[in-house]
């Protein structure tokens, strides 16, 4: 390991500091685009203009904002207003051009927690699924003159469900909901928006059926919808009213395709292919059913609509460029795209390579890695993604290269439950939660070591919520094969986590483990790295939210005791907020990796001089 670089102007913390940057743009109003940007050094909402290049922030609050979402219309940012991080409070909007303040649109209710609200082009309804003890309840609220009314109860499910997705007009709403199949398996019901009557049901057995985007025309109610019951998630366009439904043709893609939206005239649809955790994007003709694929730069989409029926916007990154706005020319593909939010002074990052290799029972998995300048071995920290029903890309990634700079290789594993790999590969891990995403990461260090990449003592593991359970529940199933971990905001004991945690956060645990901790505590227990203690051989360092309210504190509380009283080497960093914690706070992100760089300092000093204590001889 490399001496620590902890100056102020590291290239590392260079990195942080750069405004990262997230982008949704208003469908009907492209050129409204709402960003999620740490310029000021926290994660709050912008309001940008893409004609006129107005930027403006649109959110000014104590612990950041980092979920938010425009209206179709692009006249309004939509925000949950909650408390020091903690997910509850209630939605409210405020105006793209920065007039008036902050609206509540549901003052009647009490505080709810994680909502994702959802919006018709017209201005005229949103949507929200509030979820409580008894399930989840969705609720449309009208928008009269700009005020909004009292919210009314559209459905209520006892298992998982989604906000309604509008049509352009408002007329027609379709709700994603797991009520049927259970687990992550949605099925779509369409209803009369004005009545609450329903309209049409969508629904696939063991399969999950999810809404993209509605015509942008008046009066029509066809959906833009994606289904994984062939294996693999597959675009196709759903009348809500009359519940005709169309397949469209893509089966010469590899991988999961996912409809992004509907171009002006609503002729074409865009799509994104994702195949092992790389993107493209194609447009397809529905008249003549012609699929044509998109010039791009390699790298990763994270979102992309219709500019105007002849081009695109798009945002993407790879490992060495952070995140910006393409403007692509469908008339002109090898054209260069047009480039905003594109920043300079970027330091030079290493570019990131993908590998296969077969986990313990043969599947292929795959993963990213880099290596620092020099001969290998290195030694070499495997990084986990969150989720777990997430997937890693090639995206520029300041925790990854932080390892890099100081002399480490380093790899992101897409383990079983990652998304993009198939719905057999994403399923996998239901009902039997940690088993087999800890062996695909076990499989990547016998990758890693047989390829020359990492030195077979000094394999680090790290990663962040679902990743952080990862590094402590490999390190205890599997002892002997590293040489520490750091996890943050992580999950150490399903058991307690389900009993402290709202209710928000209940029906995904419920979902991944196929019951409640009463219908499944042995599940549950088996899952949980607070039943293997005792198992733990190297040092673990945990850095973790007192406000969290996804993985609570107290389940940590309970790891940390009973690992003090078995004489394990784990150290546990307290902050004061909540799970987005150092995602939303870069200065803080800063101070964790400092965190984090100290110990593996420490942590390696201490292992050479074990070594040469012990008459070992150095390479």
């Amino acid at each position: 390991m490399l001496e620590p670089q902890l100056k102020d102007d590291a290239p590392w913390k260079r990195r942080f500091r750069l405004s990262r940057v997230s982008v949704q743009f208003a469908t009907h109003r492209p050129n409204h685009v709402m960003v999620v940007s740490n310029a000021t050094g926290i994660f709050e909402l912008y309001a940008y203009d893409l004609e006129s290049g107005a930027f403006r922030q649109a959110t000014h609050r104590p612990a950041g904002t980092v979920y938010g979402s425009i209206s179709p219309d692009g006249r309004h940012i939509y925000y949950m207003d909650d408390k020091e991080g903690n997910e509850t409070g209630h939605v409210v909007r405020v105006q793209f051009d920065g007039k008036g303040g902050a609206q509540d649109m549901t003052p009647e209710m009490p505080d709810y927690t994680l909502v994702d609200p959802t919006m018709d082009g017209a201005g005229s309804h949103m949507g929200m699924t509030v979820p409580g003890a008894d399930g989840f309840d969705t609720y449309v609220v009208d928008i009269l003159d700009g005020e909004p009314k009292r919210p009314r109860l559209v459905m209520r499910s006892s298992k998982m469900a989604l906000s309604p997705v509008f049509s352009v007009d408002g007329r027609v709403s379709v709700v994603a909901s797991a009520e049927r199949f259970g687990g992550l398996d949605f099925a779509l019901a369409s209803f009369d928006t004005a009545t609450g009557e329903k309209l049409q049901d969508l629904a696939e057995d063991s399969s999950r059926v999810e809404p993209a985007e509605f015509a942008p025309s008046a009066g029509d109610s066809r959906l833009l919808a994606m289904s994984n019951a062939s294996g693999q998630t597959r675009p196709l366009v759903w009348d809500a009213r009359s519940g005709k439904r169309t397949e469209l043709e893509t089966s010469g893609l590899k991988g999961d395709v996912v409809g992004m939206g509907w171009s002006p005239d609503a002729k074409k649809v865009l799509l994104c292919q994702t195949d092992r955790a790389s993107t493209k994007l194609w447009v397809y003709d529905l008249e003549s059913s012609r699929l044509e694929g998109v010039e791009h730069p390699e790298g990763t989409v994270t979102t992309a609509c219709f500019r105007t029926a002849s081009s695109l916007l798009m945002s993407w990154q790879d490992s060495t460029n952070p995140s910006q706005i393409l403007a692509l020319d469908l008339r002109s593909p090898r054209a260069e795209p047009a480039r905003y939010l594109a920043q300079s002074d970027v330091p030079k990052s290493k570019p990131w390579k993908g590998a296969f290799f077969p986990s313990t029972d043969g599947q292929e998995i795959q993963c990213w890695y880099a290596t620092p300048e020099g001969k290998g071995p290195f030694p070499t920290v495997i990084d986990t993604h969150g989720g777990p029903t997430l997937a890693q890309f090639n995206v520029f990634a300041p925790r990854i290269q932080v390892w890099l700079d100081h002399g480490f290789a380093v790899a992101s594993v897409n383990y079983r439950g990652s998304i993009t790999f198939g719905r057999e590969f994403e399923k996998k891990i239901n009902g039997d939660v940690g088993h087999w995403e800890v062996e695909d990461v076990v499989s990547a260090r016998k990758w890693l070591v047989k390829s020359g990449i990492a030195k077979s003592d000094e394999v680090f593991l790290t990663g962040w919520s679902y990743g952080g359970y990862l590094t402590l529940h490999a390190m205890s199933l599997y002892p002997e094969l590293w040489a520490g971990g750091m996890g943050g905001v992580v999950v150490a004991d399903w058991v307690t986590e389900y009993e402290d945690e709202p209710e928000a956060m209940r029906g995904y645990d419920v979902a991944l483990h196929g019951g409640t901790p009463a219908e499944k505590l042995e599940e549950y227990k088996r899952a949980s790295p607070i039943n293997y203690v005792e198992r733990l051989a190297a040092p673990l360092l945990i850095i973790q939210g007192r406000n969290d309210v996804r993985d609570p504190p107290r389940q940590v509380e309970l790891y940390e005791a009973k690992a003090k009283a078995l004489r394990k080497d784990v150290k546990v960093v307290w902050f004061e907020t909540g799970h987005a914690g150092s995602g939303v706070d870069v200065e803080l992100a800063i101070s964790h990796h400092e965190t984090m760089l100290r110990w593996m300092r420490d942590l390696m000093a201490s292992k050479r001089s074990h070594q040469t204590d012990s008459g070992l001889t150095l390479v």
